[in-house]
């Protein structure tokens, strides 16, 4: 494993007798890759790039849904293009998550927040191939490739818990594959789980060990796709070899699982977590293992490192401060103990309110304590959460820097880097947070809210590459140095890998004192700036205007 002996983290002010400038496009440190540490953007797919217009109206689709509502033409091509630019690398991205590729409903409906298409891709019609709105499977394939040959992983959205809703032109599954009834009351595990989350959502029965057969509009879909009897091989080849019994999470299992066995999907990302038996995701961790695996053997020459899969969960409303158990009203459950390495930390968004030290001392006390085997990944804004940490985009700059810089892994939601809005004139409930991304903006360098656009994203992409660069800043234990300028430390030490990393926040105009942090002599890099200076009797010190330092060794 490679090791990292000196790696100084932080927004520090080095003292040296002279300050040199560094190119910002020299090649990045080659840090081990590690979870806890990612950077993860989030792209809501159909709103981020448009990179192949003739699918724009897929299955007869049209633009009449209500605002924010309907299709708008982002797709995996999108992603790719980016991808080429070095739009991800620039922001110092190691994850990309998308919204689920899975053809979706090709009809619309209504759940009271107007009439809605399946943009978003959470309603699912066929697991089994990608929708072409987004692509083929081609793309997707080509996606993962070239995310892997810049050392970024991809992390798929999955869904076992519903399917997509009934309309003129969606047939519903059939009875013993889902429950249309009742609706979740969310008053104990019963009324949680054994539900539907709306009307018209129906619910899969993942309880359920009866043996089913394929939904009718399945079969005759895949005949007129001329490939039914490949699939039906590869299901009963599956179910001779698990075991399983042929209930509808098998099923589903078996079909998520085969885009990690053909294409070397790095990670899960899982939905709706608390509305489904918690055993149910300890047996898609076990299969996904088993295919990652079988995948790194069939492709040697494409593995990046010794990492086993990664699930992260969705359990909507968890907090880093609920520890390993999670109160579902009559029963405390703990997720970690069923395939998930992190679950989503719903409370940054409310805790970034606070100061940051107290963000940072509570999270890494945790996560070095009761989650020191597990551990969470923070967000400030999201595709469903209509409570961000900064809703009218005033405060991004401080926004980005508790994200990006607290204990834990980070996501990044797509905008989050251009104060794209999330207030949209005309939307209803998520479609707010839902608007395609503001590239013009960005290209502009349009000003807003008393900042440049461009500064914000240069912002992301300082504090980003430090994340990259340096494990200890979202994996490293935090330990306060001064509160005045405020100045602390990250340090890990695992297995080889050591990493230290100092930080500071304010007045960075006077020399850092670094002993016992950087041995004497040692070349320390700003990331900010991009300054370097010499550790000099245990002080360093730079010669800027910013008042940010984040100093490591590059």
């Amino acid at each position: 494993m490679h090791r990292i002996s000196t790696l100084l983290f932080g927004l520090l002010f080095i003292f040296s007798c002279q300050n040199t400038s560094i190119d910002d496009q020299s090649e990045a440190a080659k840090a081990p890759f590690i979870w806890d540490n990612a950077n993860v953007y989030f792209v809501l797919t159909d709103r981020f790039y448009n990179g192949d217009p003739s699918n724009d109206n897929s299955y007869g689709r049209q633009q009449d849904g209500a605002v924010n509502r309907s299709y708008f033409g982002g797709d995996i091509r999108g992603i790719i293009e980016k991808l080429e630019e070095g739009y991800f690398e620039e922001l110092g991205i190691t994850a990309i998550w998308t919204t689920p590729v899975f053809e979706n409903i090709h009809g619309s409906t209504d759940e009271g927040t107007g009439l809605t298409y399946a943009y978003h891709g959470y309603w699912v019609k066929d697991f089994t191939t990608i929708d072409k709105n987004l692509g083929t499977m081609a793309d997707y394939k080509e996606l993962v490739e070239k995310a892997h040959a810049r050392g970024i992983r991809v992390l798929m959205d999955v869904i076992i818990n519903h399917t997509g809703p009934v309309t003129d032109i969606d047939t519903q599954w059939p009875d013993e594959w889902v429950r249309t009834e009742p609706s979740c009351t969310y008053n104990n595990f019963k009324t949680t789980v054994e539900c539907t989350l709306v009307d018209n959502l129906p619910d899969i029965r993942t309880e359920s060990n009866e043996d089913v057969e394929l939904p009718e509009f399945l079969v005759e879909k895949w005949k007129n796709e001329g490939r039914y009897e490949q699939e039906i091989q590869e299901l009963d080849n599956f179910f001779a070899s698990t075991g399983h019994p042929r209930a509808p999470r098998f099923y589903i299992i078996k079909w998520l699982t085969d885009y990690v066995r053909e294409l070397g999907i790095d990670g899960f990302r899982v939905d709706t977590v608390k509305h489904t038996e918690p055993s149910v995701w300890a047996e898609l961790f076990a299969e996904a293992v088993k295919a990652f695996r079988d995948w790194k053997q069939n492709n040697p020459d494409a593995v990046l490192d010794d990492n086993e899969f990664y699930m992260v969960g969705e359990v909507y409303g968890y907090a880093i401060q609920h520890g390993q158990l999670f109160d579902m009203g009559d029963s405390l459950v703990n997720f970690y103990e069923n395939g998930f390495q992190a679950l989503i930390n719903f409370s940054l968004k409310d805790n970034g309110k606070w100061e940051a030290e107290k963000i940072f001392s509570e999270y890494s006390q945790i996560l070095h304590g009761e989650l020191s085997a597990q551990s969470t990944l923070n967000y400030i804004s999201s595709h469903d959460d209509g409570s961000p940490l900064d809703p009218k985009r005033i405060n991004v700059f401080d926004a980005a820097t508790k994200l990006l810089l607290a204990p834990g892994a980070s996501q990044v939601y797509y905008g989050d880097e251009t104060a794209r809005k999330l207030i949209v004139e005309g939307a209803e409930g998520d479609a707010n947070l839902r608007d395609p991304m503001n590239w013009q903006e960005l290209e502009t360098s349009a000003e807003k809210n008393g900042y440049v656009v461009s500064d914000v994203y240069k912002h992301y992409s300082k504090l980003g590459k430090f994340r990259r660069d340096h494990p200890a800043v979202g994996a490293g234990v935090h330990t306060p140095l001064n509160s005045s300028p405020y100045t602390f430390r990250r340090s890990l030490a695992k297995g080889d890998l050591k990493d230290d990393v100092v930080v500071v926040l304010g007045d960075t105009k006077q020399p850092v004192n670094v002993a016992g942090v950087f041995e004497e002599g040692t070349l320390i890099t700003d990331y900010y700036s991009g300054l370097t200076s010499t550790v000099k009797e245990g002080t360093v010190q730079f010669q800027t205007t910013s008042d940010h330092l984040l100093l490591g060794v590059k």
